[in-house]
């Protein structure tokens, strides 16, 4: 039990994707792809999930883009309807290893303003012995310091700690900061890893 396993959120265990809500809204999938890849964009998303408010976010974009101001009000007005769901398969993972008592902790690209909401509506978030959230230190993955804050923080060994996460630029800043770097495809596949590992239940 002296590993360390800390998981990302969102594609991770949860599934989270504005074209849940847009889809939707537009019934048009060339003008939603053409609304998310120009205006609400994910480096714009990114800024508030390092640390930026929401309302400053929107009233730049509403500023800029003012003929779309009522879409991109729907972003985080309707964001709920952006989580379809918990990934189950990783959840049972997690329970798994929780029961199993493996200390285990989430480090997530997430904004302040809409982690309690997320909090609100997934027990399992509440898991963990802490979660770190980018927004709230307003540092970013795959910024080594979010990592470097996250080794210090809980006074981890990064040779003894598993990452795991779905994006693999975060995975490869992980890996060179010495911890055991997992990218995630799918439950099944992460089961598999971690026995490789040596981590069972």
């Amino acid at each position: 039990m002296d590993k360390t396993i800390v998981f990302d959120l969102g594609g991770v265990l949860v599934d989270w994707n504005p074209r849940y809500l847009y889809r939707s809204v537009f019934n048009d999938d060339l003008k939603m792809n053409y609304f998310l890849a120009n205006i609400c964009t994910g480096n714009w998303n990114e800024l508030q999930d390092a640390g930026r408010s929401i309302q400053e976010a929107t009233d730049i974009l509403v500023g800029h883009f003012p003929e779309h101001e009522e879409h991109i009000k729907m972003f985080y007005g309707e964001w709920k309807t952006m989580l379809k769901g918990p990934i189950q398969g990783t959840v049972d993972i997690l329970r798994a290893l929780k029961n199993k008592g493996y200390r285990i902790l989430a480090l997530t690209n997430w904004s302040a303003e809409t982690y309690p909401i997320a909090l609100e509506l997934f027990e399992f978030l509440h898991w963990f012995e802490d979660v770190l959230v980018s927004g709230r230190e307003k540092l970013i993955k795959p910024d080594p310091a979010i990592f470097n804050l996250l080794i210090k923080r809980y006074s981890l060994t990064p040779s003894q700690t598993i990452f795991i996460d779905d994006n693999i630029k975060n995975i490869a800043v992980a890996r060179e900061l010495g911890l055991d770097g997992i990218h995630f495809t799918e439950p099944q596949t992460l089961e598999l890893q971690l026995i490789e590992r040596g981590i069972g239940w």
